[in-house]
């Protein structure tokens, strides 16, 4: 098979409707707009949320709280994830990105206590539960804030 001899699988490409092409296609005249009205116009129609004149839901509805444009977004992962790494690997934010680990640092990297860690790791984040900081020194790491 050649580039030239690439062909679409029978049947899965369908030719559009071609509206205003006589009576004898079923579509001609007014093209499937029908007689008059807003909708058979050109540019016709409403805009999305019209309702008629009746008041739209989005302004029927009541606000409800606010946007803390503040917020910090923190990421966090569980010491059990620390696993992967050799004995005595510097574990930083930018090495979890490196492996895959995280997305993001975004505002902050945190380690929670969730299972276990069973090798001896200098972990550097910007904070940690007090269970994970208690599980990595009884692995014989060290927890260091940044």
């Amino acid at each position: 098979m050649k580039l030239h001899e690439l062909k679409p699988a029978e049947g899965s490409r369908k030719a559009p409707t071609r509206v205003g092409r006589g009576i004898g296609s079923g579509l001609g005249k007014t093209s499937g707009r029908g007689h008059k009205g807003q909708k058979a116009r050109s540019g016709g129609g409403v805009r999305p949320g019209f309702e008629g004149g009746q008041m739209p839901l989005h302004r029927r509805l009541p606000k409800r709280g606010f946007t803390n444009i503040f917020k910090k977004e923190i990421v966090n992962i569980n010491v059990d994830v620390l696993n992967r790494f050799d004995n005595g690997t510097v574990v930083t934010p930018e090495l979890l990105k490196e492996q895959g680990i995280i997305k993001s640092v975004k505002d902050g990297l945190k380690i929670l206590g969730e299972g276990n860690v069973e090798k001896a790791l200098t972990v550097k984040a910007h904070g940690f539960s007090k269970a994970a900081v208690e599980k990595i020194e009884a692995a014989g790491g060290k927890a260091e804030v940044i």
